[in-house]
């Protein structure tokens, strides 16, 4: 069905008519000019947005809509928990292209409300228009938590262990992996169509890529997941982060943003840099350097965080949590121990969206 066939709010009570509110918070969500959340007594709000754009962020020649719809929640919420918050509500504005119909904006939505109910977040509002060069996905999300809980960015001290949550690396080589393959497919699709052989190019648009054994890091470039467990676990264990951030844009730029912040200086360890084999195959079959990958891939979505040492044998106990350094004197930079024990200066490397491309 064609877009223009509902209109704008055809669209809005289509994508929204099948959702009940989860959060008490949560007053009143889609209907009105706006939603009403009623504040819990003794927290207070936090507010985050990002933007998806298309070409620049995602590439629809490879991902499903319904994996966009859940990974564009997720890349919200994981900000929430970065700040040791617990998100309650999310608002979705869209521009939307003629190329898209009905069914594929249900798709799209479809994943957000995945991602929503997973995580007990309401759909509470947003926006739709027109789009004249691709789709364009806005989220705002609101989380809250005791003032005491919050943890900054700026928390960081002397001698603070540096931990991080899960593995790196892995979602960058998952996205190496299908720009490969979308590179392979476009050559021989050109050469079909210079050839002006209809058999191969009627071959052609049934061809798949074959993705056996490469699973895990496909999964963690589409879906990706916001560690709520992580947060989850450290406050069971009694522990609350110095300074915390999550990694979107590469552990070296993520950890650079918490030393600047905290005017503190840094080491951290390549052996201790966690790794999924998966990821390190893929470097390998790419001639590209795991490090490196670990460093500056980003879209990871892992949680960085600090702790003091004195939560050292608590923060061990905590599942999936690897401590890779500690935290020094500003005078003394920002630094990597490489295996080899050469020491080398941390730059902020990973993805920037605004740098021109070469």
């Amino acid at each position: 069905m064609e877009i223009s066939e509902l209109g704008e709010f055809g669209l809005i009570r289509r994508l929204t008519e099948q959702m009940q509110p989860q959060n008490e918070t949560t007053r009143r969500g889609v209907g009105d000019d706006c939603a009403v959340i009623a504040p819990t007594e003794g927290m207070q709000t936090l507010v985050t947005t990002d933007m998806l754009m298309e070409g620049v962020h995602f590439d629809l020649t490879y991902v499903p809509l319904h994996y966009l719809g859940y990974k564009s929640v997720m890349v919200n919420l994981s900000d929430i928990y970065a700040m040791n918050a617990k998100p309650r509500q999310i608002t979705v504005s869209l521009a939307i292209s003629k190329r898209f119909n009905v069914e594929m904006m249900e798709e799209l939505y479809e994943g957000m409300r995945q991602a929503c109910e997973e995580h007990h977040v309401d759909i509470v509002g947003g926006d739709t228009t027109s789009s004249l060069t691709g789709l364009a996905i806005s989220i705002t999300a609101i989380g809250e938590a005791r003032p005491e809980d919050i943890v900054f960015r700026n928390g960081a001290h002397e001698t603070d262990l540096i931990c991080v949550s899960g593995d790196l690396g892995a979602a960058y080589m998952g996205l190496q992996l299908l720009e490969r393959e979308k590179a392979v497919y476009n050559q021989q699709w050109a050469n079909a169509q210079r050839s002006g052989n209809p058999q191969e190019m009627e071959r052609l648009k049934d061809v798949q890529p074959d993705f056996a054994g490469h699973e895990y890091i496909l999964e963690r470039q589409m879906k990706p997941q916001a560690r709520r467990d992580i947060v989850e676990a450290l406050a069971e264990a009694g522990i609350r982060p110095t300074s915390m951030i999550d990694i979107s844009d590469g552990l070296s730029s993520e950890l650079i943003h918490l030393c600047t912040q905290s005017h503190t200086g840094c080491r951290i360890y390549e052996e201790r840099i966690p790794l999924d084999y998966q990821t390190a195959s893929m470097a390998e079959e790419l001639n590209m350097n795991v490090t490196t990958c670990a460093l500056n891939g980003g879209e990871d979505y892992e949680l960085l965080f600090t702790v003091p040492l004195t939560d050292n044998e608590r923060v061990e106990q905590v599942k999936d949590v690897h401590i890779i350094g500690y935290i020094t004197k500003e005078s003394l930079g920002r630094t990597l121990i490489c295996r080899d024990g050469v020491e080398m200066e941390l730059k902020a490397q990973g993805w920037n969206p605004l740098k021109e491309k070469e």
